[in-house]
């Protein structure tokens, strides 16, 4: 298969796509019908879009999105652009499971705030992106529609929970991608399929699908992009303050429209690595990172080794027990009733048993902790202007394994313990993003993650779009499934 193959309408970056829809070089109807054609053929390969909806009906709602630019309206970057939804957020009248079969046929009568604005920034909602049983695990499989794969070997996992995103970026079945990050769900994923990933400070998007507005600080929804660039301008529709949101940030999201280019000469990065050897690693990945280093100084960074003052044992035992409540408390109901006990995976009810130990005292301690934790690294901002650790602890692994149980010989004693490293920039509360840092022997991606200051979000942005500029990986390391050219030469 050749890119002669492959309408060079959904070859384009998503803000190269939007501009041809702007000036009216391509109607709203031909971009859906290339996406239509292209998710037709090589979705079934990762199975990383469910939920689609009908043609007829997306080519119509193309041809009003055409007469509404005739007419001289143009609502917005995304106006005409197809678009499906992490399977996690509401969507009116889409069917909105979160991976569980408590709720395969629920159809929500609204939309999410994220969702709203999409829409109202002219995307074409196509339907949803495939997600693991209530976000839990980054290993995107449930038993609604089974294992999303790998754009570069899909026998192995697309990561998660935001896997279906990442994976449908990577095989150019949609322009641009939502996700969210609890546990490197925005990051992990992207790592593992070459595409950039950015999970933003806390409240940068309002977010209201929980019954919770206050006490839950864990998960953001954020923006997945195959460019820095689409990423950001995704970002600038997703962000802005919304009375629904009482937490949300009450900056505009406009500022994340403007140019990334900026001069990093003299920028300190601190390297973070393995936690002085705490994390086990699968060999190879951070060797991969600190090749990915010459990037960084080819646009003016220097890189140190850092060490941060916690105890990172502490800063698990935060988080497992502020995980614990947080799904006890949205998933406790289901779990006390036995019929809908049985249809949750075990994953799950052993995040519920474990938050009903839970005294108020623990998870006040559990605060105290990531409270020091935000002080430790923000103390370290005073030396660094960011700092860098790898995106996962191994490569994408097994589709139909639920989660690695040993990395290099050490045994992994939970679901989520192979995950560890991007616990860091989750309590930190702070932007993190992840970029694309290469390739194994085997041609499996990998990815590093940038944490910048408290709400230095955009910073972040410009710092990848620079690393971007240098590395290029996804430019230069297409799919192989789409037969575009191969990784080999690349590694």
């Amino acid at each position: 298969m050749t890119s002669t193959t492959i309408s060079e309408l959904v070859l384009l970056q998503a803000h190269e796509l939007a501009e041809c829809i702007r000036l009216r070089q391509v109607s709203c109807r031909e971009v859906m019908q290339a996406y239509l054609s292209h998710i037709e053929r090589f979705n079934p390969l990762v199975n990383a879009l469910i939920s689609l909806q009908a043609p007829e009906d997306l080519l119509a709602q193309a041809d009003k999105r055409d007469a509404e630019l005739a007419s001289g309206l143009y609502r917005g970057w995304m106006h005409g652009l197809p678009h499906a939804i992490k399977d996690l957020s509401l969507t009116r009248g889409i069917r909105t499971t979160f991976g569980s079969p408590l709720y395969q046929d629920f159809v929500p009568d609204r939309d999410s705030i994220m969702c709203e604005r999409i829409k109202a920034a002219g995307a074409i909602i196509i339907g949803k992106t495939n997600t693991p049983e209530f976000g839990l695990g980054s290993q995107t499989y449930n038993p609604l529609f089974g294992a999303t794969g790998c754009a570069y070997d899909p026998s192995k996992t697309a990561g998660g929970s935001s896997g279906g995103a990442a994976s449908a970026l990577a095989m150019h079945l949609v322009p641009v991608a939502d996700g969210s990050d609890m546990m490197g769900s925005l990051r992990n994923p992207a790592a593992f399929n070459n595409v950039f990933g950015f999970r933003p400070s806390q409240g940068r998007v309002p977010f209201d699908d929980s019954a919770d507005l206050f006490i839950d600080q864990l998960g953001y929804e954020g923006p997945m992009g195959r460019s820095v660039r689409d990423a950001a301008l995704l970002l600038s529709v997703q962000a802005g303050a919304d009375a629904r949101a009482p937490l949300s940030i009450a900056e505009s999201g406009a500022a994340f429209a403007a140019p990334l280019a900026r001069d990093f000469s003299g920028t300190r990065l601190g390297w973070l690595g393995d936690f002085n050897g705490y994390l086990p690693m699968e060999k190879g990945i951070l060797e991969l990172c600190q090749k990915a280093f010459t990037d960084f100084e080819a646009v003016g960074c220097s890189i140190e080794p850092a060490a941060i003052d916690f105890a990172p044992e502490q800063l698990w035992d935060s988080w497992r027990t502020l995980r614990h409540w947080m799904v006890a408390g949205s998933l406790g109901g289901a779990y006390a009733n036995p019929s809908q006990r049985a249809l949750l995976k075990e994953e799950a009810c052993w995040e519920v048993e474990n938050g009903l130990k839970l005294s108020a005292s623990d998870v006040f301690a559990a605060s105290v902790a990531r409270s020091h934790w935000y002080r430790a690294i923000s103390k370290l901002f005073e030396r660094f202007d960011y700092l860098l650790l790898p995106t996962a602890q191994v490569f994408p692994f097994d589709k139909n394994l639920p989660w690695p149980t040993r990395i290099e010989g050490v045994n992994m004693d939970t679901y989520h313990r192979w995950m560890e490293v991007v616990i860091p920039g989750t309590l930190s509360g702070c932007p993190v993003a992840n970029v694309q840092a290469g390739f194994n022997r085997n041609g499996l991606p990998m990815g590093l993650q940038i944490i910048g200051r408290h709400q230095a979000d955009f910073a972040v942005l410009q710092m990848a779009h620079a690393y971007e500029q240098a590395s290029r990986w996804f430019e230069r390391c297409p799919s192989p499934l789409l037969g575009l050219g191969s990784v080999d030469a690349w590694r």
